[in-house]
């Protein structure tokens, strides 16, 4: 027996020798296994929770890549679009929410995401001198979600952020309209003037001001006309003095 043993301990020896060889070979050259979509999802939730927003966008971006199809991607993108909206990249929270949206239509989050949609586009614009153009886009997410889902506290919500909307919009044209006004191009600005207040009637803070700047304004064109390009607009102008003054 001892003999036996002698014979194949070496053996043995060379054969643990061999395996623990072959397990720092996989340590050392072969890639490490991959995280589940599960792993992932809880990772970027843990980032969240931490308020690392630009890590929880990586975690949740791996999900969406490597996990398409998990029952955890939906979620995640969901809070990608919140890193995204968090960190204030709101160009990008807006596309991720709108993917949400376009591929589970059907989602219990519908809501949520509507109205984040509408609160990405609108802190967008927040610089009055530059072009309003994501505003028309968050009115029009803000009109849909009040009228699918007016009984959500999203559906509730959309009404005053419509109007804060309209009331950016309008304080824009506002904005070229004086512009117009300080560097003489009083036509310009009567025309911008009074597309303000045929607009947004139901701003009065705005409309008083409006009316106001439309005359002047108007005043101020007409002594750079001709007698026929005088008479020409003054149609236009008794029309809208007739209703407006």
């Amino acid at each position: 027996m001892n003999v036996m043993l002698r014979r194949f301990l070496p053996l043995g020896c060379l054969l643990l020798l061999l395996n623990g060889c072959a397990g720092l070979v996989d340590y050392y050259f072969l890639p490490p296994p991959e995280d589940t979509a599960q792993e992932l999802y809880e990772a970027g939730r843990e980032s969240m929770s931490e308020k690392d927003y630009y890590g929880a966008i990586g975690y949740f971006m791996k999900l969406k890549d490597r996990y398409p199809f998990s029952p955890y991607t939906p979620m995640g993108t969901v809070a990608l679009a919140d890193a995204h909206f968090l960190v204030e990249d709101y160009a990008q929270a807006a596309e991720t929410y709108k993917e949400f949206e376009s591929v589970h239509p059907r989602s219990e989050e519908i809501p949520y995401v509507l109205y984040q949609i509408g609160v990405s586009n609108f802190k967008r614009s927040e610089s009055i001198d530059m072009p309003q153009n994501n505003l028309q886009e968050a009115i029009q997410y803000f009109y849909l979600l009040e009228q699918t889902f007016p009984d959500t506290d999203y559906g509730k919500e959309a009404a005053e952020y419509i109007r804060r909307c309209r009331k950016r919009l309008a304080e824009h044209e506002l904005f070229v309209a004086d512009f117009y006004w300080r560097t003489s191009q009083y036509g310009a600005a009567w025309k911008r003037y009074m597309y303000t207040v045929e607009n947004y009637k139901e701003l009065e803070e705005v409309l008083e001001y409006a009316k106001l700047r439309a005359e002047l304004s108007y005043l101020e064109y007409q002594k750079t006309l001709t007698e026929n390009e005088r008479q020409a607009i003054e149609g236009n102008w008794r029309h809208w003095a007739k209703r407006w003054l």
